[in-house]
């Protein structure tokens, strides 16, 4: 039985997303979270998820730093990306940093519905609208270079990078893992290497690197 969870902070999106992954796969089991930490807390019971329909703008993710996250910690799981944000760049980025499809929320049903059984077959999926622009839009040297280098890092060392970009310190940050503060800083070192960077601060920039914009909120403002 396929395993899907729906990553987003809005009841009706989520109820209208659980309604059409029903319809697209029989027999389908379906878990919702409303922020990135039900995300990350929900994969890590239950590591035999196949796919999350994953919001870019929901509590503690604002933009790509949860799908990298999710592709540091859970590489088995899938991850469609599912956004209001139709800019092919933004497309581009999120299939360079590990998506494996990109629904805009202005898809219809019966997209959607394809979208999910496309990459349950282990394909990548985009919406016919956008195919020729993300493919016109091609990947930035430095974001293929910054998704290789978060991509080097190991599960643990991803939330170390998390944390130390939250302000932590280091016994703080041992203290959260359950770990010695020695390997802490033994995994902040090897950070440090795998993402070409000399301290705690430019760190914490690689993953504001991945921040982007809420198309939602700039209507509303």
């Amino acid at each position: 039985m396929p395993r899907l969870l729906i990553a987003d902070d809005h009841p009706l999106f989520r109820a209208a997303l659980r309604g059409a992954a029903s319809d697209a796969v029989a027999q389908l089991s379906v878990r919702e979270a409303d922020s990135l930490d039900g995300v990350l807390a929900a994969l890590e019971a239950d590591q035999d998820t196949d796919l999350v329909l994953l919001d870019l703008h929901m509590p503690g993710n604002h933009g790509l730093a949860g799908l990298a996250a999710i592709r540091a910690q859970y590489p088995a799981v899938a991850v469609i990306v599912v956004s209001a944000n139709d800019d092919p760049r933004v497309v581009r980025r999120a299939l360079d940093h590990g998506a494996a499809g990109y629904l805009p929320k202005s898809a219809g049903l019966d997209e959607l519905r394809d979208a999910i059984r496309s990459v349950l077959a282990c394909e990548q999926w985009l919406p016919a609208s956008l195919r020729a622009a993300v493919a016109r839009a091609q990947s930035s040297q430095h974001d293929t270079a910054l998704a290789s280098r978060l991509a080097s890092l190991s599960p643990q060392q991803f939330r170390v990078l998390t944390l130390v970009a939250k302000g932590l310190l280091n016994k703080q940050i041992a203290d959260q893992l359950d770990v010695q503060e020695r390997t802490v800083k033994a995994h902040l070192s090897a950070i440090f290497e795998r993402l070409d960077v000399r301290n705690r601060t430019q760190a914490s920039v690689v993953l504001r690197e991945l921040e982007l914009s809420d198309p939602a909120r700039q209507l509303e403002a």
